[in-house]
């Protein structure tokens, strides 16, 4: 208390000084006569405050610091408080006391006073009994407004404002415990524009006697740092959201439901045409219309109503839109109502102007995704339920959403893109529609791995062998990747080119292990390296040769699983085939093995990936396999997709070749052979012969260039061989003359000169049949030669 102790005076309702204390005589320095009857106005420094004059609008007691002027002239500073009282007629009179504040006093009042932070006092009932300024700003009320009332509570005391729910409950906990309690919260307090984060600590007020009087509340606006820390989650969270899977469209779908469970109502995702047609140079604005293909989009409204440009249609952006605009600068541009118009949004398409009025779009923000220096699309976000306009904050954050998508596109464009040129490069070595020749009928099937690599080694072949055979081989190389693929079509060619030059099965493996050992000493080993490390080529091929005339099968396998022979009757069983070494070894031999195949037999060879299983072992794969495949007279084309419904999960872990071949077989009259002695003298009856037979096959057409084949062939048999000597005639798809003899030596074509008595027969052989050539046998060599037959001739 001042050194003049406590002013007194009271006041009538027309503010005139109706009574006037010795200790305001002391304080002011006037004198009651020269004070009473004044307006108590004449005494003020300056205007009443604010809250002083609410009071006096709606009478109700008001305290606070207040200036007054001395009888002297001076300025006095006076803690004031006002009390309402009324008369008989219910008129409204004032008492005024007041003292001078100590110095420490006024320090701490001021310093409440004008702290910038928001505080408030509450008493032991949780109600408000003082608030500075800052709290008054925050919360859109005076002082009075807030004294008496609960945290959170509304001007009327009628309801809870939103996001205060658990405020109040706080307060009470303090005030229970006596424990300092910190609160955070995300709220709209009245007073401010938009939604805060705001950081409440709550510190309990003791008396003398330590007992808890009160609480403290003193609030942070954290917003910032809550968004910061918000931008922190949302990219946390993205990074495991985005980017799960290696597809284009997934990807462009994962970023428009990060925004949309975020901070956005509304998000297109739009890549270049260019970009998604593969092309590494894609177009950019000033080169024509932008054409664009709508990949994802999402809303906070079912169904996206807000869009006009359904998924995966074309469509385009002015270069002058705000998506044009975004894509010339490459970098996210922001706009707001008055910026987004009908003229440069809906360039061309008034659609989008009516989406605009119809959702009340009234924020926009347009980023380009881009990545590697290449601009693959933009992405588009608006709000129209969210009331607040995008801010900074929020275009920041979508340029960073938009750069981790942007890489997570490029990835699963390239890779996209590359698996496709590898699967082709794939189905180029690996022909899917494999040679049908007449021995046999075959069904195929191909499916590779789950893994990410896509394609690997396994392969199949069927290959037409002369004298009517066909030649069925299966491989499968070690690994996955391109390097398996390529190495596979390296092996493929290999087994043709050897298959054409008719050595048998064994000696065929034999030659292929040889280029395997080969192809791995010519194999870098940066190259040989693969996921697990560095490793040997390796393979494992079965290779098979049916004879339709003998009805006999020559098989050797080299660490391939056996083949499975189906009889006619259904019955299933492997044959025991001697296993040979895989293909990589070197210095081991293989073996032949010789099988008399039925008429109507199907012959399955496939790879061990089919076997495989994590559930399985090689006997329950094998099992497996003998179900799938028994049963009499059943398509091919149905039996190949029960086994790969029977045995394959649906993720398998190896990639599979399949491939099954039903026999048929040449009859007696389809074959005519003679034996032909060692007599110069016969070549004319065998030609005669051959006529003959050619009569009775009404192929009479053909005689003429297959009496000069067959002179020609038995002339060298019979000049150059040994016997015995055979001479056979096929007739099949095309017409087969085959002579035999026991020599080892085989023929060449060579150009004649122009004196020389022979050379000719060979190249006048070639001139007049399709294809030619020879084979080693176990007793010599057969000389073969195919012509066509005329089409009326190959429909009996």
């Amino acid at each position: 208390m001042g050194e003049h102790g406590v002013a007194s005076a009271a006041v009538d309702a027309r503010g005139l000084v109706i009574a006037w204390s010795a200790g305001a005589c002391r304080l002011l320095g006037y004198e009651p006569g020269e004070v009473l009857g004044r307006t108590a106005g004449e005494l003020l420094t300056g205007a009443l405050p604010a809250s002083a004059r609410s009071c006096l609008a709606e009478p109700s007691d008001w305290r606070g610091p207040l200036h007054v002027r001395h009888r002297d002239g001076h300025r006095v500073e006076l803690e004031l408080e006002a009390h309402p009282l009324l008369d008989r007629t219910g008129e409204t009179h004032w008492f005024l006391t007041a003292t001078v504040p100590e110095p420490a006093a006024q320090l701490r009042r001021r310093a409440l006073e004008q702290f910038p932070v928001p505080m408030a006092l509450f008493d032991r009932d949780g109600l408000a009994v003082s608030a500075n300024s800052a709290m008054e700003a925050v919360m859109g009320r005076p002082e009075r407004g807030l004294v008496g009332r609960r945290a959170g509570e509304s001007a009327h005391g009628t309801r809870r404002l939103p996001g205060f729910e658990g405020f109040d409950d706080a307060v009470l906990r303090v005030l229970r415990t006596g424990e300092p309690m910190p609160y955070e919260a995300w709220l709209h307090a009245p007073g401010e524009p938009r939604e805060h984060a705001w950081l409440v600590s709550l510190s309990p007020l003791r008396d003398d006697a330590g007992e808890v009087r009160g609480v403290c509340l003193a609030a942070m606006d954290s917003t910032e740092q809550f968004l910061a820390r918000r931008r922190l989650s949302v990219l946390n969270e993205s990074s495991a959201r985005i980017g799960s899977t290696l597809d284009v469209a997934r990807t462009a779908e994962e970023l428009a439901e990060v925004c949309t469970d975020h901070f956005a109502d509304f998000v297109i995702v739009d890549l270049l045409n260019s970009v998604l047609a593969g092309e590494e140079e894609p177009s950019l604005p000033g080169g024509g219309p932008l054409l664009f293909r709508r990949t994802a989009q999402r809303s906070v409204l079912e169904g996206c109503p807000e869009s006009v440009v359904p998924v995966g249609n074309r469509h385009t952006y002015d270069e002058d839109s705000p998506p044009g605009r975004a894509l010339t600068t490459g970098r996210a541009l922001l706009y707001e109502t008055e910026d987004v118009t009908r003229h440069h949004w809906a360039a061309g398409s008034p659609e989008r102007a009516r989406s605009i009025d119809t959702y009340g779009i009234h924020s926009v923000i347009a980023v380009p995704l881009r990545a590697r220096g290449i601009t693959l699309g933009l992405s588009i976000l608006t709000r129209h339920r969210t009331p607040e306009p995008f801010g900074e904050d929020d275009m920041l954050l979508a340029e960073e959403l938009a750069a981790r998508a942007a890489v997570c596109v490029d990835n699963a464009r390239r890779y996209t893109r590359e698996h496709a040129i590898a699967l082709e490069l794939q189905r180029s070595l690996l022909r899917h529609h494999a040679s049908r020749p007449t021995a046999v009928e075959v069904a195929s099937r191909y499916r590779p791995a789950s893994s990410r690599a896509g394609i690997g080694g396994d392969w199949f072949d069927v290959i037409p062998l002369s004298g009517a055979r066909v030649g069925l081989v299966v491989g499968d190389v070690v690994g996955h990747g391109v390097q398996a693929s390529a190495t596979m079509g390296r092996l493929r060619t290999a087994v043709r080119t050897l298959a054409d030059v008719d050595v048998a099965p064994d000696e065929l493996l034999t030659r292929l292990d040889d280029i395997v050992l080969r192809l791995d000493a010519e194999t870098p080993m940066d190259d040989a390296e693969g996921p697990e490390g560095p490793g040997e080529i390796g393979a494992t091929c079965l290779y098979a040769v049916y004879d339709p005339v003998s009805r006999r099968c020559s098989m050797a396998r080299a660490g391939h699983p056996p083949p499975a022979l189906v009889a006619p009757d259904g019955e299933v069983e492997y044959l025991e085939l001697p296993t040979g070494p895989p293909l990589g070894l070197g210095g081991l031999p293989f073996e032949t093995a010789e099988f008399d195949v039925p008429e109507g037999s199907v012959l399955a060879l496939y790879t061990d990936g089919l076997l495989q299983a994590p559930d399985r072992d090689l006997d329950d794969g094998l099992a497996l396999l003998r179900q799938a495949l028994a049963g009499r007279g059943r398509p091919l084309e149905e039996m190949c997709d029960g086994v790969l419904r029977r045995l394959l999960p649906d993720r398998p872990a190896d990639d599979v070749a399949l491939l099954v071949a039903r026999t048929r077989a040449l009859h007696a009259d389809q074959v005519a052979g003679w034996d032909v002695p060692a007599d110069p003298q016969f070549v004319a009856q065998a030609r005669k012969l051959v006529c003959d037979q050619l009569a009775v096959w009404r192929l009479e057409d053909v005689s003429f260039v297959t009496e000069l084949v067959v002179s020609e062939l038995v002339t060298n048999a019979i000049r150059y061989g040994a016997s015995p000597i055979q001479l056979r005639l096929i007739r099949d798809a095309t017409l087969i003359c085959e002579v035999s003899d026991s020599s080892s030596t085989a023929p060449h074509m060579r150009r004649a000169r122009a004196f020389d008595e022979g050379g000719r027969g060979l190249l006048l052989v070639a001139q007049l049949t399709q294809r030619w050539g020879s084979r080693h046998t176990r007793m010599g060599k057969t000389i073969w030669a195919e012509q066509a037959l005329p089409d009326e001739a190959r429909e009996r």
